[in-house]
Order: C-alpha cells, then sequence, then structure tokens
C-alpha cells in the first residue's frame, strides 16, 4: 500500500467519494547550510524520493476538512473562519488547543494561500483534504514542508489560486511561522516544492533566488545514506528558538541586518564584543554560509567526491558551536567515516533526526552494519538507515 493510496482510500472514507485529485510534495534533506536560513545565508538542500499525498476534491457548504493517516479524527473549520483563528498571535491558536498542532499545518496553509493570492474567504469553496506520507515524522527530513507542499499544491489547483512555485513556498513558512509557531526559515519550503531529481536547489535566502545544483552522484557511483537516529525533536519549542535568538542578539550586537552580513574576517571583532555562547553560535553561520558557498564551487569544479571535509567540517561546528547534536549524531557520522563515507554530517534542525553520509553505493550496506552496531554497542535504539535520492518537488499525481 502506497502513501498515494492511503490518502485516496482515507478521502473516500471521510466523504463517500472519490478525491477530485491527487498532489504531492517531497520531504527535503539539507546536503549543507544548517540554521543559516533565517539569517539570511545560503542553503543547499534537496527534495528526496519520501512523499506526502493531499487527496483533495471541493465540498458545498464553506467547510475546510482536513484528515490524516497520522491522527485519529478530522478537523474541520469555516473557510470564513481561517483569519480569526490563525490571524492573531503566532501559534495561539495551537498552543490555546483551539486547533490541533498537525491540523494547523494544512489550515495554516489555506489561510495563508488566500491571503497570498489576495482572496477573500467567500471567494472560495469548501474542500476535503485528506493526507498520507511516507515521509519519515522526526528524522529531520522535513515531513512538515512536505505537507505544506502538498496543501498548496492541492489549493492553487482548486481554488484557482494562481500561485508559483516561490508563492507556495512562502506560504508554508508562514503557515508554519504564524499558524503553528515555529519559527523556521524557508528553505525547507523551497526545496520540498522547487526540487529537481538528481540536484540539489542553492538557495540565497536573502534575495530567495533560487538554482539547481547537478549533483551527478548516479555518474560518480554515489549514494547519500540517511542514518535516522529515532531521536524526535520538536522545533516549536526549545532549543531552535534559542538559537535564533541568539542569532538576533548577535546580528544586533554587530550591527548588521542579518549575519548574513558578517564575514569571516569579522570574527575577532565578534569574540571581543559578544559573550562566548553567543559568539559561537555566530561563528557557526558565518562559516557555514562560505561552507555552502564552496560546497557549490567543488561541485561544479571537481563533483561529489570532493566535498567529504566540508561535510565533516560543518557536523564539527554545529556540534560544538551551534550545539543542536545530539550523542547518538555524533556517533552516526563518526561510525560512517569511519566505515568508508567520503563525509557526513547531521542535517536538519537538529536535537535528534538524522545524519546523512555520502558513501559509494557498494559501501551503503556496509555502513548501516556499522552503524547499527555503534548503537547497540552503546545501548542506543537502533538507528532506521535508508538511501535518499534527489527527486522532484511538488507536482499533480493523480
Amino acid at each position: 500500500m502506497t502513501a498515494l493510496q492511503d490518502a485516496r482510500d482515507l478521502f473516500g472514507s471521510l466523504t463517500g467519494r472519490a478525491p477530485e485529485g491527487v498532489w504531492s510534495s517531497a520531504g527535503r534533506a539539507n546536503l549543507i547550510g544548517e540554521h543559516t536560513d533565517y539569517n539570511e545565508g545560503f542553503v543547499l538542500p534537496f527534495a528526496i524520493q519520501h512523499r506526502t499525498y493531499a487527496a483533495a476534491g471541493m465540498r458545498g457548504d464553506g467547510l475546510i476538512r482536513v484528515a490524516s493517516t497520522f491522527a485519529p479524527d478530522a478537523v474541520e473549520l469555516r473557510v470564513a473562519d481561517l483569519e480569526a483563528t490563525f490571524g492573531g498571535a503566532a501559534g495561539s491558536a495551537v498552543a490555546e488547543g483551539r486547533v490541533p498542532e498537525w491540523a494547523a499545518y494544512p489550515l495554516g496553509v489555506a489561510w495563508a494561500a488566500l491571503a497570498a493570492a489576495r482572496r477573500e474567504a467567500g471567494d472560495v469553496a469548501g474542500v476535503d483534504i485528506a493526507i498520507a506520507s511516507d515521509v519519515p515524522i522526526g528524522a529531520g527530513l522535513s515531513s512538515s514542508a512536505a505537507i505544506e507542499g502538498a496543501v498548496a499544491t492541492a489549493l492553487d489547483t482548486l481554488w484557482d489560486l494562481g500561485l508559483e512555485p516561490l508563492d507556495k513556498a512562502r506560504v508554508g513558512r508562514r503557515a508554519e511561522n504564524e499558524a503553528v509557531g515555529a519559527p523556521t526559515g524557508i528553505m525547507d519550503q523551497v526545496s520540498s516544492i522547487m526540487g529537481r531529481a538528481d540536484a540539489a536547489t542553492f538557495l540565497d535566502c536573502r534575495t530567495l533566488e533560487t538554482r539547481s545544483v547537478d549533483l551527478g552522484l548516479g555518474r560518480e557511483g554515489l549514494a547519500l545514506l540517511a542514518i535516522d537516529t529515532r531521536v524526535k525533536h520538536a522545533h516549536a519549542t526549545g532549543g531552535y528558538g534559542d538559537r535564533r535568538a541568539a542569532c538576533e542578539r548577535g546580528a544586533a550586537a554587530l550591527g548588521v541586518p542579518a549575519l548574513r552580513d558578517v564575514a569571516a574576517a569579522d570574527l575577532d571583532r565578534a569574540r571581543d564584543i559578544l559573550d562566548d555562547v553567543t559568539f559561537r553560535r555566530v561563528r557557526h553561520i558565518v562559516t557555514e554560509n562560505q561552507r555552502v558557498l564552496d560546497t557549490v564551487g567543488v561541485l561544479s569544479a571537481s563533483g561529489p567526491r570532493a566535498i567529504g571535509e566540508l561535510l565533516v567540517a560543518s557536523h564539527a561546528s554545529m556540534r560544538d558551536d551551534f550545539e543542536i547534536s545530539v550523542p547518538e549524531l555524533d556517533l552516526a557520522v563518526e561510525t560512517a567515516l569511519e566505515a568508508g563515507a567520503l563525509g557526513a554530517r547531521m542535517t536538519g534542525g537538529g536535537f535528534g533526526g538524522s545524519a546523512v553520509a555520502l558513501v559509494e553505493v557498494e559501501a551503503v550496506d556496509v555502513v548501516a552494519h556499522e552503524a547499527a552496531r555503534a548503537f547497540a554497542a552503546r545501548g542506543y535504539t537502533a538507528p532506521h538507515c535508508f538511501t535518499i535520492e534527489p527527486s522532484e518537488g511538488a507536482r499533480r499525481d493523480a
């Protein structure tokens, strides 16, 4: 049973009819460039083959109803009430228990999509949406952006909103920031929606200019192995917000709009005026931005076999300066490298989730086996290892 069929079946059980269509968007992995997005920097993510599907169809009563295979009950809301529900303080509908967190993603997309298209609630019909996914949840592979991209693409068609791909990415970010209350940047949504097979998406998070960068993994006989530590994280609370606040403090103290504007040559001055923790947060962002630019250059000049050291340096920076790794992620990276990976790093927002390792195709099973053995020796939950393939972004599937 595929997630696409699961979405169809759920729609049928919800409505007693077939959907008018099924739309999907991809999960994403980040090759390099972590936490640089909300600092107006550079990122290099890619869409993966795991997808979230939204089976959807119109209804005539002005309600928007969402259901998911990972929640027991459907949630419904009048389209006319979307603004009152999500137009207040960020995340308040979720925090006050008026909307379950999972439902705030698709409903928040509906709210943000109407605003982006400058349409009133009375201009559009009600809609039923049934969601199913094979994107691993909590693995740092952006299951949330996949939901947002799938729903935004479905509503763009059903409501004839005329949204461009970048518009849909902005819609997803607004839903996550304001409806859910998670202070994420736009990298996940851009990658999920605008991805291309065997390519990463280079994104300038200030200008929102994008460029596909060929990876050439198949040509070089390489694979990307995800090592899901099974350590779950939640971005709407805790460390993610603390890191973002530290970056904002650092930028303010250095007198720049965002850490994008701080160069490596400025780090000595930053060390003198910032406390140690804030300085290390700043240093990660500054050096990570440069690593993204270097990776794009190296891929173009020398191909994927030459980027391993940049991946390893990125992980060390996240571990030591940004302090978003966990022992399981460090072990996954260390074990992959010892087993012959060309490079490895944690991917995603941190505090759990997955590492990604660049490995020879014939070494995939060896690296996965060694990761499992190392986790067992430490008494950790067995990791879930699987290859991730740079894939197509948002689309209509049926």
